[in-house]
């Protein structure tokens, strides 16, 4: 009978030495990551009957993807997935439920209740729905709107933002016509050309026009960046984790583009007063 192969994953050498040899002890095959993209390799090109991953790889919510980009890249494997963490939060541990994961541990956890843990789901797996795979492109797309409730939210918590005061409508009106832009970015082909984004030009006009400072137009920007990488977080189970990295590249080299669009129409000379005139 082969051996069960089992994904390590920790950033911790002692830790990632320690466990592998113990669960090699008790029959296992074990491949160790230290990283979560290291995991996202290994998942992506390599077959595992069970994850068992540390929570926190360095960052809080790091063992979840990974759980998550197991369960999305195989969907009907009988994988038993594992977390494991020293602080048990709540809130962890409902998001380990939602993410599907079979059980969060407790540190300090012993090897052989691990490995008595495994054998016993593995004999007797669960029936879990295979989930629907979503590109980057249409969630942003469908979640336009919660994107944009929480970007003003942010906006609204901001001191020198809110320096400035607008309606809702003057604060957020731009933001369809970049989440569209960004959304139509992601849909090109590789090699496709890259147009600019005109609805960015016309944001930095109207920022200056506003009464906004260059600092503020970019403060904006860095905070529309942090609300489109929530909305993708709050939609791990679904996202297809096959192209998520190209995507966030993407995402991140767009909004910087449209950043600087924003800062070219920003710099414009107003309509009224010609170039010539401010030599």
């Amino acid at each position: 009978m082969s051996k069960k192969r089992l994904l390590l994953v920790d950033d911790n050498g002692d830790v990632r030495a320690v466990f592998q040899e113990g669960m090699q002890a008790h029959g296992f095959e074990v491949v160790a990551a230290a990283t979560v993209s290291e995991a996202l390799r290994l998942i992506s090109t390599e077959k595992f009957d069970v994850l068992l991953s540390d929570l926190h790889i360095p960052d809080a919510g790091d063992g979840f993807t990974v759980v998550s980009a197991m369960r999305h890249a195989h969907p009907n494997a009988v994988t038993v997935t594992l977390v494991f963490s020293g602080y048990p939060a709540l809130q962890e541990a409902m998001a380990a439920i939602l993410l599907e994961a079979d059980e969060i541990l407790v540190k300090p956890v012993g090897l052989a209740a691990i490995a008595e843990i495994i054998q016993k789901k593995l004999a007797n797996p669960s029936v879990r729905m295979s989930m629907k795979k979503e590109r980057v492109a249409e969630i942003l797309e469908r979640d336009a709107e919660p994107t944009i409730r929480d970007w003003m939210s942010k906006v609204e918590q901001n001191e020198e933002l809110c320096r400035v005061s607008l309606s809702y409508k003057e604060r957020t009106g731009h933001l369809p016509l970049l989440l569209g832009d960004l959304v139509r970015r992601l849909r090109l082909a590789p090699n496709a050309h890259l147009p600019n984004s005109t609805a960015a030009r016309e944001h930095g006009i109207m920022r200056r026009k506003q009464g906004y400072s260059v600092a503020m137009a970019v403060e904006e920007s860095r905070i529309l960046q942090v609300s489109i990488f929530s909305t993708l977080q709050n939609n791990l189970r679904t996202v297809d984790f096959s192209t998520v990295l190209l995507d966030v590249m993407t995402i991140a080299d767009e909004v910087d583009s449209q950043l600087k669009q924003s800062m070219l129409g920003f710099m414009e000379p107003p309509a009224s007063m010609p170039a010539s005139s401010l030599a």
